[in-house]
């Protein structure tokens, strides 16, 4: 129910903390006689730190947030990610603990018992929820002020459903020609005093658009006549991503109509870290030997340079010189002049750069510049200079990339949105497909979204499936 979210949350929460410490004392008790462990008194700090992680954990990757409206399937990812860093936090303790006998069995079984217990309790809250909010003594009686795409959309997403314990009674409209659902239209604004009474009506949506917000006060007030709750939906869908935030700002509500992760100075922390440490391993463990092998390969073909240099849009919309492997022949000796991309069959491409380009080789040298801090290892791909001007004046959102720093590989790019058309119009489709990919990884980004891309990248490059050109 809409007012029942904090309820709900808390009721998952507690019952979840429940199954950690049961499953904790279960595979303990099985993994070793009982007594061991009430013998190992420092294992209850474990099961301290346990508790808080899934905690800490459960929130920052919204675990509880509507988690009645998603599929098992999506819930159950979220399930392995919580358990995941359970299993690591166990591991991580037992060394430093120099545990020797709650071990391996101990995390196995702690791990395998508390996926199935916690995807037990979700298919069995979800169906106590259903069971008793289709009890038409417990259904509430609700109405919707406001027939247009707002107010369908959330009737879609949630009355529809028939699982949150309301009777959905129907719209309240002006305009009823004009609506999709007019057989669900019960009258108009103008007689919701009647229709609260005749209908007896416990709770009021309005969702008005915008320019008809002028008669909010008129409804709280009819509203608050009858002792009916009111929930307003603001008509910013226009404007307002689907990773939005309301925050309060000293006594002000406000509304981030993009909530970016990235934005967080702790998450930027750790991506950093992440980016430094790992371009540090790839540096010294394979460019140290594979670039000279590359560099006399790439002079077999060539008498030009090794390495092709390259002004590049970054975060912030700072340029900075952005790293490759040289795979044209210097014909263009100008390459930052203008907008010349690479296409299928492009006669500039030398025999080694045709290898390079198609195996991803020829990006290794932006290691460095994920070093230096100009790009980080997984980040929307940054754009060249002539790309990105001809392209800002088609695609508003373009800049929205740069707010974070660029990749060497990315969400569209695992997706097949690499390389250029000749075509302009499909070049332009293309760009806007690829802008729309970046716009959700920076809205959705966590550490497991890169480890995940990192991963399928890698396994595009050994299938040959990097689509590059």
């Amino acid at each position: 129910m809409i007012v029942n979210q904090k309820s709900h949350y808390y009721l998952q929460l507690f019952l979840d903390l429940l199954i950690v410490n049961a499953v904790f004392l279960i595979s303990a008790a099985l993994a070793q006689p009982f007594h061991i462990l009430i013998s190992r008194n420092y294992m209850f700090i474990l099961m301290a730190v346990l508790n808080f992680l899934w905690y800490f954990t459960s929130n920052v990757n919204g675990f509880y947030e509507d988690n009645n409206l998603r599929s098992f399937s999506y819930q159950l990812n979220g399930i392995l990610k919580n358990t995941f860093v359970q299993a690591t936090a166990a591991v991580l303790f037992i060394f430093i603990a120099k545990e020797d006998l709650f071990t391996r069995n101990f995390i196995l079984y702690y791990a395998v018992l508390l996926i199935v217990f916690v995807s037990i309790r979700i298919q069995l809250v979800q169906f106590v929820i259903k069971k008793f909010s289709l009890k038409s003594k417990k259904l509430q009686n609700i109405i919707i002020v406001g027939a247009g795409e707002v107010a369908h959309n959330f009737y879609n997403s949630t009355f529809k459903l028939k699982t949150f314990g309301y009777n959905f009674c129907g719209y309240l409209a002006d305009d009823e020609t004009s609506s999709n659902h007019k057989n669900k239209i019960i009258g108009r604004i103008e007689n919701l005093e009647a229709i609260i009474i005749s209908h007896n009506i416990n709770e009021v949506v309005v969702a008005l658009p915008i320019q008809e917000f002028k008669r909010l006060d008129h409804i709280i007030k009819i509203c608050n006549r009858h002792a009916v709750r009111v929930h307003i939906i603001p008509d910013y869908f226009k404007y307002i991503s689907k990773k939005f935030r309301v925050s309060m700002f000293e006594s002000f509500p406000i509304i981030t109509i993009r909530d970016e992760p990235l934005a967080e100075a702790h998450w930027r922390f750790i991506k950093r870290t992440f980016d430094i440490l790992f371009s540090s391993l790839i540096i010294i463990l394979f460019l140290s030997w594979l670039i000279p092998i590359i560099a006399v390969l790439i002079k077999l073909c060539t008498r030009d340079s090794v390495f092709f240099v390259q002004k590049r849009v970054g975060v912030k919309n700072k340029s900075f010189n952005f790293y490759k492997f040289k795979t044209l022949t210097s014909t263009e000796k100008d390459e930052n002049a203008s907008y010349s991309p690479v296409t299928v069959g492009d006669s500039r491409i030398t025999s080694i750069g045709r290898i390079l380009r198609r195996t991803n080789l020829d990006e290794l040298p932006q290691f460095f510049n994920i070093l230096k801090g100009d790009m980080s290892v997984v980040g929307p791909r940054p754009h060249f200079i002539p790309y990105n001007n001809v392209y800002s004046g088609i695609v508003d959102e373009i800049k929205l990339r740069n707010r974070v720093r660029p990749g060497l590989t990315g969400w569209a790019q695992v997706h097949g949105l690499r390389g250029d058309s000749p075509n302009p119009v499909e070049n332009e489709i293309r760009t806007k497909k690829r802008i729309e990919y970046d716009i959700w990884y920076i809205e959705n980004w966590s550490i497991w979204l890169d480890f995940q891309i990192i991963g399928l990248t890698i396994w595009q490059m050994i299938r040959g499936e990097t689509r590059a050109i």
